[in-house]
């Protein structure tokens, strides 16, 4: 297990997070998956045991079950605070008054307290806002995460399901106005669904490499290895059921025509593969998984293990490449010239 620094913080998170969205069940998540405590300090226990440093979960995962058992899992098997990371998030629907969602001032406040007490913990590492809030200024919550900070309930602070030009503008708010800078974005990324690179990784890139969180890095268990292009159902996968995230289909089994064949060749799975590929992407700081069983578990920590050659990452590129749009193709042909000329300076001949 290799730790990864957390974007411009001077925290190092494992490559591999363990994410806990399967436990609890109930309130429209048992088809996610419905792990109960047990279960869950046994899979915890294998994770810890793995050298994963780095927990995620959120408020709305079960209606704050995941974090209660995620909490009492690492008090059962006796886990130092200073020894683990957790991650949770704020922002869904958590009750029926119209201030219980969002990311007010007043949710935040609430939020990170009702957090901290389903966890059994003083400070959450990193505290994310789950999503895009169009009725709250950015400034606002931005002010609300940084007091967090400041009374020491919150250490770091990052986004999920943004876009890029709001986290760019929220880091203009932050520098103006002297506000916690987000350290990191959580983000759908995955060979089956590459559209994070259009925007928002050259966007990470070019602000101090802030950290990316990928989330259903198998698409939704569709890269699990247990569909193909003739088994399109698996019984026992949630895609049965919840057909989530939104696939190309068709890409998606030439995709995973490719893994299998190279997974064969390896000796390996198509999900550990799947997980390798994002483990070899430079913007990628940690890759969330979340298993339901002790051998999804077992299989998704041995892509750790994996290194492709630069032949088999072309030939995963290029066979999961997404379909050029505007500006991207107007930017790359205009800007050809000074791109030859760019590596023509970094690649003298010697």
């Amino acid at each position: 297990m290799r730790y990864n620094q957390l974007g411009p913080s001077g925290l190092f998170v494992s490559e591999l997070c363990f994410g806990t969205m399967t436990f609890g069940g109930g309130a429209n998540f048992d088809v996610v998956g419905k792990v109960q405590q047990e279960e869950a300090d046994t899979l915890l226990a294998r994770a810890l045991e793995a050298g994963i440093n780095f927990i995620d979960t959120a408020d709305i995962y079960s209606e704050g079950n995941s974090e209660r058992i995620t909490g009492q899992a690492l008090r059962n098997l006796g886990v130092k605070r200073e020894e683990v990371v957790i991650a949770t998030k704020v922002f869904g629907v958590m009750g029926s008054s119209p201030n219980q969602k969002g990311s007010s001032r007043n949710h935040i406040m609430d939020g990170v307290k009702n957090s901290l007490e389903r966890l059994q913990m003083d400070h959450i590492d990193l505290y994310q806002l789950h999503g895009f809030d169009p009725a709250t200024s950015i400034e606002e919550s931005l002010q609300a995460l940084t007091d967090l900070v400041r009374q020491g309930l919150v250490r770091y602070i990052g986004v999920s399901n943004w876009a890029a030009w709001q986290i760019a503008q929220s880091i203009g708010i932050s520098n103006q106005h002297r506000l916690e800078k987000f350290v990191s974005t959580q983000a759908y990324y995955t060979l089956a669904g590459r559209e994070l690179e259009r925007e928002i990784i050259p966007m990470l890139h070019s602000h101090n490499d802030m950290g990316l969180l990928v989330w259903s890095p198998l698409a939704g268990g569709l890269l699990s290895g247990k569909f193909t292009r003739d088994q399109q159902n698996s019984e026992g996968s949630r895609r049965n059921e919840f057909d989530f995230p939104p696939v190309d289909k068709d890409r998606a089994y030439d995709i995973i025509d490719t893994l299998i064949e190279m997974a064969k060749q390896k000796e390996a799975s198509v999900a550990q593969l799947a997980l390798a590929w994002l483990l070899h992407q430079r913007a990628v700081t940690s890759v969330i998984i979340g298993t339901k069983k002790m051998h999804q578990l077992e299989d998704n920590l041995g892509a750790v293990d994996i290194v492709f050659s630069e032949e088999e990452l072309q030939t995963l590129d290029k066979i999961s490449q997404i379909p050029s749009e505007y500006p991207g193709w107007m930017m790359d042909m205009v800007s050809q010239v000074r791109t030859e000329q760019l590596q023509q300076v970094r690649h003298p001949r010697s």
